[in-house]
């Protein structure tokens, strides 16, 4: 236990300069990846928590307003038709494909009537591994993401439930996030959760966690932190997922940030350059996606 706090404390140590100057560069971010966990989308009943996605929709119309373009991957879907249909806990893998097939839609609807009050259009996607797994499948979901962009659309994506058994069990949409934002070559990706963002003890169980801002370098001491930070009421992936997720994002050179969604204006002090949540961001400083570089004929993605 010594040796995690003395690790996190080496970790988060006095990046002052550097984490000034990564916070700093992310606010040149044009392509963002929003990741919507379940317990920020609904309560822990499966009611849908109307005053904070409405804050969320309101940033995202912000941000859109100064030429970025944003892509939500929003879980809720079992947790909506759960509250809907009103099942209990240990539903077999059978009911939660059904409770996804009926929520799904509750999901989508909440999205498309908060857009539409400010204007915007949204647009359902739904992934499985095997999608972004095939080069031919994931060219054909990389162009039809990129031409939604292109016209204003606010992709929401979601993992298709009904089919995907292994993602019902696993991630919670954490890993689908990271690969979207791969696969469109996004700028940053948020992970909005239930949590003010990485601590080095679960800070539900332990009062003397402490938040960390910055890492630089995801290895074995960061995961064993990760670990035992689960909510299994409402999410699947816990803290460990988010921080895969981080991981597979860095490889790529796009920094994440996982953060609390229940934050008022969260995005908006993100982009802004605030010191909000974890960044995970590797040494080299992200520079900005280049204006007007969209492009690619749209397909079906199926």
């Amino acid at each position: 236990m010594a040796n995690a706090s003395r690790r996190s404390e080496e970790i988060s140590e006095a990046y002052s300069d550097i984490e000034t100057r990564k916070r700093s560069a992310i606010t040149r971010a044009r392509r963002v990846v929003v990741k919507i966990g379940s317990s920020t989308v609904t309560d822990k009943n499966g009611v849908f928590n109307e005053k904070l996605l409405r804050d969320i929709v309101i940033q995202v119309s912000s941000i859109m307003s100064e030429g970025r373009e944003v892509v939500i991957v929003s879980s809720g879907a079992i947790a909506a038709g759960k509250g809907r249909i009103g099942r209990e806990k240990n539903l077999s893998i059978t009911e939660k494909q059904v409770l996804a097939a009926v929520g799904q839609g509750l999901l989508m609807k909440s999205y498309e009537t908060l857009f539409e009050e400010y204007g915007l259009t949204v647009g359902q996607v739904l992934l499985t591994r095997d999608d972004l797994g095939s080069p031919k499948r994931s060219s054909l979901c990389k162009n039809t993401l990129e031409e939604m962009l292109k016209m204003g659309i606010i992709p929401i994506i979601n993992e298709n439930d009904t089919v995907a058994v292994e993602e019902i069990r696993f991630g919670d949409n954490d890993s689908l996030s990271a690969r979207v934002a791969v696969l469109i070559d996004a700028d940053l990706l948020v992970l909005l959760t239930d949590t003010e963002g990485f601590y080095d003890k679960d800070p539900r169980t332990n009062s003397g966690a402490k938040l960390i801002t910055t890492i630089r370098n995801i290895d074995a001491s960061v995961l064993d932190m990760a670990k035992g930070t689960h909510n299994v009421d409402v999410a699947t992936g816990g803290m460990i997922t988010k921080v895969w997720a981080a991981n597979m994002a860095l490889e790529h050179g796009i920094p994440a940030v996982i953060a609390n969604g229940s934050m008022p204006g969260v995005l908006r002090l993100i982009l802004d350059g605030n010191l909000i949540g974890t960044l995970f961001a590797g040494d080299k400083v992200f520079q900005g996606r280049k204006p007007g570089s969209i492009g690619g004929k749209a397909y079906e993605c199926s």
